[in-house]
């Protein structure tokens, strides 16, 4: 492939490097960055993307990217909703897996509660771990109503308020949503899995505001230095994982039928206003309703808890809901192409959707500052809070990075951290961390990660999305 450099953090590969591509690639990196996405086949993956039919502009990767399945994580792609595809491949297996950040009126110096204990009692009341079920489990007649209302479902039965829906990007709720889509199969994996955390890369982090970058932003969205914060990454567990699964063969079967050519079968597609598109997105929406009432419950669950364990009423936290984004998404957004407006189906792989100031998408108490962009870091560093910046409508379709990313597969983390033990290691540097194993610590240590203020630092620079605050764990729980 032939690569140019376009700016000090823009790096296209050329339309003419692949037989078939119909746009660039481009890849927002440093230097040595780029030296391990070459080297992984990450780069490939953009390339491939930039076959699919009507996709516009160009198949884009940002600074956290590394392999994926089809699309790479932090990938970006956006097709033309009339002329291009769908692809199951531009989203992953865990559909709408996604970012809260929840602040209290509360800094960490006032905590007088051991953090050791705060993090058990956290990890004895949310239910994590691989296929780990909880306590709310819903006959098939309920779940579909789940599958339909989304976080509008988990309000109705007390779990939050009508503030935490106007800060949930899309409320919360996708309205394609159709619950007779989405198999038995899927049904029975998700039937326990509301209010539960999950494994891998899910966790809930307990932290604080270390540093302030934009006042006047911090100010209106009622951050301050020190502040008590609450990070909850999660997705729609072995529901979404299994509608994934389910499309997988539809989409192959499509190649066939609409006479598609992609040069990788994880890229299976089908046009966006095909039958089988329009199942997939109904059956996506549902997915996607179901992570954000997870995150919700998930919430509600956590602040209880710390409520209990710190020995205060939960008002006197007086908890609020920042925002809650999606990582692994189709969402249909405007934008102009070649002087003309069109609706495009923006896929986001392990991609934040990043909106600037004024946008009409926007919630109206974020229209003068722009969206919050939560960027979570890993357990041993820190994380983020961005403003959506001015350039993300026309670098990135309103997108930003999504997170650290990783540098190493889980089976060479593993291998790497083989005689040492990461909970101690973190808890010199005075972070609790409490998983449901050793082997997940391993696979998750901050030295499989990117450092995520260098993948921020891109983001910021190219005007994607503009650094708002730097959070730094004291507790983190993980399945």
């Amino acid at each position: 492939m032939k690569i140019k450099q376009l700016d000090r953090y823009i790096f296209e590969i050329e339309k003419d490097g692949k037989i078939g591509m119909k746009v660039p690639g481009i890849i927002y990196a440093d230097q040595s960055m780029l030296e391990d996405i070459l080297n992984e086949g990450s780069a490939n993956q953009v390339v491939n993307a930039a076959t699919l039919p009507g996709i516009k502009k160009a198949s884009i990767a940002m600074p956290d990217i590394h392999y994926g399945y089809g699309l790479p994580i932090g990938g970006v792609v956006a097709t033309d909703v009339k002329e291009g595809v769908i692809t199951p491949g531009g989203v992953g297996f865990d559909i709408n897996c996604g970012v809260r950040l929840i602040k209290f009126d509360l800094g960490k110096d006032e905590i007088k509660t051991d953090l050791k204990d705060v993090a058990k009692h956290l990890y004895n009341n949310i239910p994590c771990g691989v296929g780990e079920g909880g306590n709310i489990k819903l006959k098939k007649k309920e779940l579909k109503n789940v599958l339909k209302k989304g976080s509008y479902w988990a309000v109705e039965e007390g779990y939050g308020n009508e503030n935490d829906l106007l800060n949930t990007e899309s409320s919360g709720k996708l309205d394609e949503a159709n619950p007779d889509i989405v198999s038995n199969k899927a049904y029975e994996r998700g039937y326990d899995q509301l209010g539960t955390l999950g494994s891998g890369n899910h966790f809930l982090e307990l932290g604080y505001v270390e540093e302030i970058f934009l006042e006047d932003i911090a100010k209106e969205w009622g951050l301050f230095k020190g502040q008590l914060t609450l990070l909850i990454h999660s997705g729609s567990r072995g529901l979404g994982h299994q509608i994934c699964s389910d499309f997988l063969d539809v989409f192959e079967k499509a190649l066939k039928k609409y006479q598609i050519d992609v040069p990788d079968k994880q890229l299976a597609c089908a046009p966006v206003l095909s039958p089988e598109g329009q199942e997939y997105l109904a059956a996506l929406s549902c997915a996607a309703n179901f992570a954000w009432a997870n995150r919700q419950i998930l919430q509600s669950l956590a602040i209880n808890t710390l409520a209990d364990i710190l020995k205060v009423k939960v008002k006197n936290l007086n908890p609020s809901l920042l925002y809650d984004v999606a990582h692994n998404i189709v969402k249909f957004e405007k934008f102009e192409i070649d002087g003309e407006e069109k609706l495009l189906a923006v896929h986001r792989k392990g991609a934040t959707r990043s909106l600037p100031r004024g946008s009409e998408l926007l919630p109206t108490h974020y229209k003068n500052t722009g969206q919050p962009v939560i960027i979570p870091g890993d357990m041993g560093r820190y994380s983020y809070i961005l403003v959506g910046g001015d350039k993300a409508p026309v670098r990135s379709f309103n997108s930003a990075c999504h997170g650290a990313g990783r540098v190493l597969s889980r089976h060479k983390a593993i291998k790497m951290a083989q005689n040492r033990n990461i909970a101690t290691e973190l808890k010199q540097e005075g972070i609790i961390v409490i998983s449901r194993g050793k082997k997940t610590l391993k696979e998750e240590m901050p030295d499989a990660y990117k450092d995520v203020s260098k993948v921020v630092e891109i983001v910021d620079y190219l005007d994607i999305a503009k650094k708002v605050a730097k959070l730094k764990p004291l507790c983190v729980i993980k399945g």
